[in-house]
């Protein structure tokens, strides 16, 4: 049994907290993803779940958590350094039941995650292999241990369409329980069965936690539906009051009225009329009970308010002619070759291709050929910290200056973008991904930028900014050209997908797990 009681987490930093009075069992077999905004404290929930130790530096926490007869397996949200650096046998090495494997359970544990038979004994250090394969290695060395309960943090990021199809197939048939975050909303609904919903309300002041056990797609339908109906409730309740507060001050005002007329020679109407205010103030009374007992209007967090400038570009203007004959990592080994790739405005276009393929080294030849550009060019890598000095403060950041009037419209930005008055000033190492992503967003509006080049702009977003990221790149009439494994964004956003292969570029209409019309 896997079961926390009455947890509730509190920022050592600001007080703030973000979990109040949780409690949860683990049910042998479930399939549930951690849903909420950038920064809500997913994955400090994940972690107190594996082990209560990993949030004491940065967590004041109560309640309990009790774990008997379960054997956890706990997925990071990326490689821990210290393993980077190791080979792939040194990794497996290193875990003492790798060793205990006869070569018929290797092979199937080759099967059981589409590797190679080799793969286990390759010289090639973790931190060079691609997304994909480093997702693959970290799980089946967990599988070792034959877990009870999966603790995966972001399985989904930076993996290529084909591992997201082969993962949301290990994910929906393990016969383990399975407790994950993620942002992808498509792996979300094909793969939860029940829902954890982390919202901070008030600009992030109250904490609300919300478990229910159903597919998130249904969890959203009825979340809404009961959104609605206390909507309508609470409406509805308020127009009876108003209707009665106006009846109730009619009545006051013409008793108070009638008392302050009423003749010293007419005792008897005096009483009457004394006796008709103290009825008033009885029925204002009831009134006041009554609206103490009525429906409130429902609270949620509200998405970002984002846009990307107007990027306007003469239509049909070139703004790219790129030929390269190989495509090299530093290192000088090949990636891919015969590479065309010609631009215009205003397209919207998206690559696609294997991890490993050579995508985000393409992006920065891009950057490279544009750098002498007339047009002004955004650039969003997948490693924020190309772009982010990590101890500056988001404010320091969009306001460099430190003018009165940049910093007065920098805090307006990060104010529409669902910072609050403190995350505005903290470094922003201590920002979650998605509020870092947010940051180099929110400086393209100002920048007035003509051209995006977008490395996996929405792999750090909640679904529920993601909507409102997409709309702003449907809105924009430049030029963006994006890397991209997510499903839902490529069927709304770009006008042309482009495959990269070892022979170069390719025009696709089709790609794994795309939904069937």
């Amino acid at each position: 049994m896997l079961q926390v009681s009455h947890l509730t987490c509190t920022s050592r930093r600001d007080q703030r907290v973000f979990i109040r009075d949780f409690s949860y069992t683990v049910s042998p077999g479930e399939k549930t993803v951690l849903i909420g905004e950038e920064g809500n404290g997913k994955s400090t929930l994940l972690r107190y779940f594996y082990d209560p130790a990993l949030i004491e530096p940065y967590m004041e926490v109560s309640g309990t958590r009790v774990c008997t007869r379960e054997r956890l397996a706990y997925l990071p949200q990326s490689l821990p350094e210290e393993e980077r650096s190791r080979s792939v046998y040194e990794y497996f090495l290193a875990e003492d039941l790798f060793s205990q494997q006869t070569p018929r359970q290797l092979r199937q544990l080759a099967h059981t995650f589409q590797v190679d038979e080799s793969f286990w004994y390759e010289g090639q250090t973790m931190g060079s292999l691609s997304g994909g394969e480093q997702i693959k290695a970290q799980l089946a060395r967990l599988s070792l241990h034959q877990p009870t309960i999966y603790l995966l943090d972001e399985p989904s990021s930076n993996l290529d369409l084909g591992i997201l199809v082969w993962l949301e197939d290990f994910i929906r048939k393990a016969p383990q329980a399975v407790l994950f975050v993620s942002h992808d909303e498509e792996l979300i609904e094909k793969t939860a069965e029940g829902v954890i919903h982390l919202e901070l309300l008030n600009r992030k002041h109250d904490s609300r936690i919300t478990a229910v056990r159903m597919p998130y797609r249904e969890y959203l339908q009825q979340r809404q539906l009961k959104l609605d109906h206390d909507t309508r409730k609470a409406l509805g309740e308020k127009r009876e009051e108003a209707i009665r507060q106006e009846k109730l001050n009619r009545l006051q005002n013409a008793v108070a009225y009638d008392l302050q007329h009423v003749s010293r020679q007419d005792p008897h109407t005096g009483q009457l009329l004394k006796k008709k205010m103290h009825a008033v103030k009885a029925m204002e009374h009831r009134f006041e009970k009554q609206k103490e007992n009525s429906t409130e209007l429902p609270q949620t967090e509200q998405p970002m308010v984002m846009t990307l400038g107007p990027g306007r570009i003469e239509s049909g203007k070139k703004v790219l002619a790129l030929q390269l004959p190989r495509l090299e990592t530093p290192e000088g080994d090949l990636l891919a070759e015969h590479i065309s790739l010609t631009l215009y405005s205003p397209q919207h276009v998206a690559i696609i291709g294997r991890n490993g393929a050579g995508k985000t080294t393409l992006l920065h030849a891009v950057c490279q050929a544009l750098a002498d550009s007339p047009y002004r060019v955004g650039y969003m890598p997948q490693d924020y910290a190309e772009i982010l000095d990590p101890e500056k403060t988001p404010v320091e950041f969009l306001a460099p200056d430190g003018r009165q009037e940049e910093i007065t419209k920098a805090r307006s930005w990060l104010g529409a973008m669902r910072y609050t008055t403190l995350e505005m000033e903290h470094p922003v190492r201590e920002l979650s991904g998605g509020q870092q992503g947010k940051l180099i967003l929110l400086k393209m509006a100002p920048d007035e930028d003509q051209i995006l080049i977008l490395d996996e702009p929405t792999h750090n977003f909640s679904p529920l900014s993601q909507p409102v990221l997409m709309q702003a790149m449907q809105d924009f009439h430049g030029v963006i050209l994006c890397v991209s494994h997510d499903r839902r964004f490529l069927e709304q956003v770009p006008d042309t997908i482009l495959e990269l292969r070892k022979d170069g570029l390719h025009p696709v209409t089709d790609f794994p797990g795309r939904k069937e019309e």
